[in-house]
């Protein structure tokens, strides 16, 4: 049995993080819909002071032939490389307030091992709460706000936010299984799972990410700039909706989405959903709606081409 220690270095002398931040958790390599982990995680980054405290060991934890580091090769050699790093950053919020960030790939192999490491690391530095993210498409249309459905045990937020509250088998993912682990011991602990729209879940969707900044500000009381990111949804949105406009194909499959769901006794500041009350498009239907559209589009540029060369001529 591998020792959970052996798992992880701490980069940092332990009496540089103060006791009792929360965590924040964002892994990839499960779900990410909308690219909200990914746009979360940059905005992080770019935004706000960070600092790795603890770093995993790639060799324990990483299938190397399915998540290849990027190497840089310049002319004739090999110049340097890019590992992949799961860790835990020290993070300051637009206030100058303190957190834990939980950020990198989720681990291909020794879950268990790798969950029991993150509980002494807890331990050490007396992780007062743990809030975590990702997304899943789910067919609801873009013109409603991004829902959510929430796990953990904060009941009082799970009964102020959540959405969807399913009763199903789902695919497991490691924070899944620290939720499952912590849960018993206490530890405050809450996940969000976006609720991001099927036919944009290959796209970056910035209202994803801006809901998650929104749901664990509530949770954790952290303050985030997402004004950049609701520039970017501004100008997404406006893009998608013009495509909606020219297309009547389009238009039908998102109106099909929208009467779907209806707002059943909604509460201020948050809709209710139902599930579906009728057939709704699938992704690949609505990919395909959305390529005849762009290759119509293409079709037509290419003859306005043409036209504009024999007029030239």
């Amino acid at each position: 049995m591998i020792d959970p220690s052996d798992l992880y270095v701490i980069k940092v002398n332990p009496l540089e993080v103060p006791l009792g931040l929360p965590l924040l958790a964002g892994l990839s390599g499960f779900t990410d819909a909308g690219g909200t982990i990914s746009q979360v995680s940059e905005s992080l980054f770019a935004n706000f002071e960070s600092k790795l405290v603890v770093e995993f060991v790639n060799d324990e934890l990483l299938d190397y032939r399915s998540r290849r580091p990027v190497m840089f090769f310049e002319r004739d050699h090999i110049i340097s490389y890019d590992p992949a790093i799961l860790g835990i950053y020290l993070v300051s919020d637009e206030a100058g307030n303190p957190f834990l960030f939980l950020h990198g790939y989720e681990p291909d192999f020794k879950w268990d091992a790798f969950i029991s490491s993150l509980q002494e690391l807890f331990d050490l530095f007396a992780v007062s709460s743990v809030t975590w993210v990702h997304s899943i498409p789910f067919p609801v249309p873009h013109t409603r706000p991004v829902g959510v459905t929430v796990s953990g045990n904060r009941q009082e937020l799970i009964d102020k936010v959540s959405e969807w509250k399913p009763s199903t088998s789902v695919p497991g993912n490691v924070l899944h299984v620290l939720e499952y682990r912590l849960t018993p011991t206490g530890m405050p602990m809450i996940g969000f799972v976006l609720l991001v729209p099927h036919y944009l879940s290959d796209s970056e969707y910035p209202e994803a990410a801006i809901a998650a900044f929104q749901q664990i500000s509530g949770a954790t009381g952290l303050i985030f700039r997402t004004d950049p990111l609701r520039e970017e949804a501004s100008r997404f949105l406006r893009k998608l909706n013009q495509q909606v406009e020219e297309n009547a194909d389009l238009a039908r499959v998102v109106a099909s989405l929208e009467q779907g769901y209806q707002a059943a006794d909604p509460q201020p500041g948050r809709p209710q959903m139902n599930r579906p009350t009728q057939q709704v498009p699938t992704a690949d239907e609505i990919a395909a709606e959305l390529e005849d559209y762009l290759a119509s589009r293409r079709r037509n540029d290419a003859d306005d081409s043409t036209s504009n060369s024999d007029g030239d001529s």
